[in-house]
């Protein structure tokens, strides 16, 4: 599992440092990365680097596994309400079980519990809902440590160059414009960096977070449905 979150976070920034050099190879603009990049020093932006590789990893992980949980709940639904009609509960469970993602899961669990009545319908689909939620979530904390830590990075990174910067003004004795002015910039570099990593996973986690929450609300409006369809159905009476 790490070593494919880790391939699939370098494939990712290979990606888009390639498309980077592609779209501004007249002007030069991949090269001043670089440039910049090597200027802020190879310690901190390597750290930079690597939360931007990690965070990439993990976003990329969540938005493939949330897709793929993505149900069309309102086919699935029509077809659970064509087995109740008939009195088939089994029908109905087979239907949940062999469609993918958490709301049908959520809806197979309650489907279990309908010879035991509404009460249990409802516990069985709450107590299995926080066990997909937390799977729906996992990783979301992985995201927001690295965007947390970026730019705390960089900003050290800046206090320990201006420190550098300062030494260098004591060592020579004098305040000179091209001791500040270089000490400084190359200071700042890593908190640019740090910042930039942290809007570019902070855009992928809203992302992230976005989606689960249109899960979460499908999978509340399922669960209502499949309530009434089992009233109606008088599934609970059989």
């Amino acid at each position: 599992m790490r070593r494919s979150v880790l391939m699939i976070g370098w494939t990712v920034v290979l990606f888009f440092l390639q498309m980077a050099e592609a779209s501004a190879a007249a002007q030069g603009g991949f090269q001043v990365l670089k440039e910049k990049f090597i200027e802020g020093g190879w310690a901190f932006m390597s750290t930079v680097l690597v939360c931007l590789i990690l965070g990439l990893a993990f976003a990329i992980e969540r938005i493939i596994t949330l897709n793929l949980a993505s149900t069309n709940v309102d086919k699935l639904m029509k077809r659970i309400d064509d087995c109740l009609s008939k009195k088939d509960l089994e029908c109905a469970q087979n239907v949940a079980k062999s469609t993918p993602g958490p709301t049908a899961s959520i809806i197979y669990e309650g489907l279990k519990h309908a010879k035991l009545g509404p009460e249990a319908v409802e516990k069985a689909i709450v107590s299995f809902g926080s066990v997909q939620m937390a799977l729906l979530e996992k990783g979301l904390v992985w995201i927001s440590l690295f965007i947390a830590i970026a730019p705390m990075l960089g900003f050290m990174g800046t206090v320990i160059g201006m420190i550098q910067a300062f030494d260098q003004i004591e060592a020579v004795g004098d305040i000179s414009p091209q001791i500040v002015a270089g000490g400084i910039k190359v200071a700042l570099l890593t908190t640019v960096f740090g910042l930039i990593t942290a809007i570019i996973l902070q855009i992928f986690y809203n992302y992230i977070v976005a989606k689960i929450d249109n899960i979460v609300v499908k999978m509340e409006e399922a669960s209502i449905v499949l309530l009434d369809s089992l009233f109606k159905h008088k599934v609970f009476e059989s």
